[in-house]
């Protein structure tokens, strides 16, 4: 089997945390229950979606703040917040507050863009405001610069008995370092290294040349080298990749056969570049460790790689991602090159 250029180094996975409307405490407890998992099986980190007005997870931060008391050594991460829905200013206090909790575990991997079905929500989300917002990179420069300490307000000092700082609090020094950029094309992979950003690929990217191949790896290929000459670390820069992978060794034939037919259902979307933006996915992985393992070997973007965030399908039931994780762990990682951390 070929050898990777970037060894595996970091083993993360990525659940969207589902909940039944009738009784969303479940939900959120099982999702707790899988990072949990996750760390007993050496996983360096575990990332949760964020979902506004689904049945998916809203409050990502919340959620990882209880998962830090659950937790001790798994690295916590978001992927993505979209920025849209959020103030910079009060997001910053939010991270900073969990980043403290955490011991330094917090990852927040953020987004731009408007938010979802803006037409229909704008009212409820910005009233007053709708048609100034500004959506663009900004919006992140603002949080980078909040959480990196750069002054927020134009007093300090004490006023009576209360003590007023200019910049965030709590301030947690490493958080600035450990801010990713979840993005699909050559201007967010630039613009997030110029700015010192982590990098977040996942399975979808832009397919942005008309003229040019349909090729998913090479086209995330060319965002990761794109990211990394414009990153002041150079080839240190970091980058994480998200596509769906799903060992099958210890799943049963019941379950495999769900796998396969959850793959073939979102393969024609694969074909071609979807909708006006031409968003191009990438298959979904399905099989045995060694098998998953030469599929990744032979994926130009994996092979420049060293972390990954594996992301979970979002409709399966607890204990078919409890399979996967063991899977993914103790086979699949391995195969990769991968050791968990004691």
């Amino acid at each position: 089997m070929p050898s990777t250029a970037r060894p595996l180094r970091k083993l993360g996975f990525l659940t969207i945390g589902l909940f039944d409307a009738a009784d969303p405490g479940r939900g959120h407890e099982a999702t707790l229950e899988i990072i949990e998992l996750g760390e007993r099986l050496g996983f360096d980190s575990a990332w949760v979606r964020h979902r506004h007005l689904q049945h998916g997870i809203s409050s990502p931060v919340a959620m990882l703040a209880a998962a830090s008391q659950r937790t001790r050594r798994i690295e916590l991460g978001t992927a993505v917040i979209p920025l849209g829905w959020e103030n910079p200013l009060r997001l910053a206090e939010d991270l900073a507050t969990v980043d403290i909790l955490s011991g330094g575990r917090l990852n927040p991997g953020v987004s731009v863009g408007p938010p979802m079905h803006y037409e229909q929500v704008k009212e409820a989300l910005y009233p007053d405001t709708a048609d100034a917002e500004n959506f663009g990179y900004e919006r992140v420069r603002r949080l980078l610069d909040f959480v990196r300490g750069e002054p927020a307000g134009g007093f300090s000092g004490v006023e009576g008995i209360e003590v007023f700082s200019d910049m965030v609090q709590p301030h947690s020094p490493g958080l600035g370092h450990r801010l990713w950029y979840g993005g699909g094309s050559l201007g967010s992979a630039r613009w997030a290294a110029e700015h010192g950003m982590n990098f977040l690929t996942s399975s979808v990217v832009k397919a942005e040349d008309p003229e040019g191949p349909l090729d998913f790896a090479q086209i995330q290929l060319s965002h990761i080298r794109a990211f990394r000459a414009s990153h002041p670390d150079g080839d240190a820069a970091r980058v994480s990749q998200g596509l769906v992978v799903i060992p099958t060794d210890s799943a049963s034939p019941q379950q495999r056969a769900k796998y396969e037919a959850y793959a073939a259902k979102r393969l024609p979307r694969t074909a071609s570049p979807q909708g006006p933006a031409r968003l191009l996915f990438a298959p979904d992985l399905v099989g045995t460790s060694d098998e998953l393992a030469e599929r990744l070997h032979a994926h130009a973007a994996f092979r420049e790689i060293d972390e990954v965030a594996f992301a979970l399908p979002f409709t399966f039931e607890h204990e078919d991602y409890v399979q996967i994780l063991t899977d993914m762990a103790t086979r699949l990682g391995p195969a990769l090159g991968w050791r968990p951390m004691p």
